[in-house]
């Protein structure tokens, strides 16, 4: 079994800066693939970013490509999503998963583990 926690959320100013963390117990989250998942108000969940496993490769929704980042730290067993450019339609509530499948994927039914979301709302 993996926990996943989220933190990092809160009420942001446009323009501002944001990182996201999710942080494992239970196993070493360094085997697990691990993506980031968002719902919006009134919208369906959508994939965001993810991480592979041994390889790191990265994977990352059109509309956040070249502005948010994902990355991991295997020594304190947490990935994190951040960005320098914040805005408002980034509005949501952020949920971290992981795929014991390794390899860095959008679609959510490849991962196992999620954690119970942290919420972000962006000010303009």
């Amino acid at each position: 079994q993996v926990q996943l926690v989220e933190s990092g959320g809160g009420l942001v100013q446009a323009g501002g800066s944001l990182r996201l963390s999710c942080a494992a117990s239970g196993r070493t989250l360094s085997r697990y693939a691990v993506g980031w998942f968002r719902r919006a108000p009134g919208k369906e969940r959508e994939f965001v970013a993810s991480i592979g496993a041994s390889d790191v490769s990265t994977y990352y929704a059109n509309s956040v490509k070249g502005r948010l980042t994902i990355s991991r730290d295997n020594a304190k067993n947490t990935v994190y999503l951040q960005t320098n450019i914040v805005k408002p339609e980034d509005t949501a509530v952020y949920y971290c998963a992981a795929s014991p499948l390794g390899v860095a994927t959008m679609d959510p039914g490849r991962y196992t583990y999620w954690g119970q979301g942290t919420q972000v709302t962006v000010s303009s």
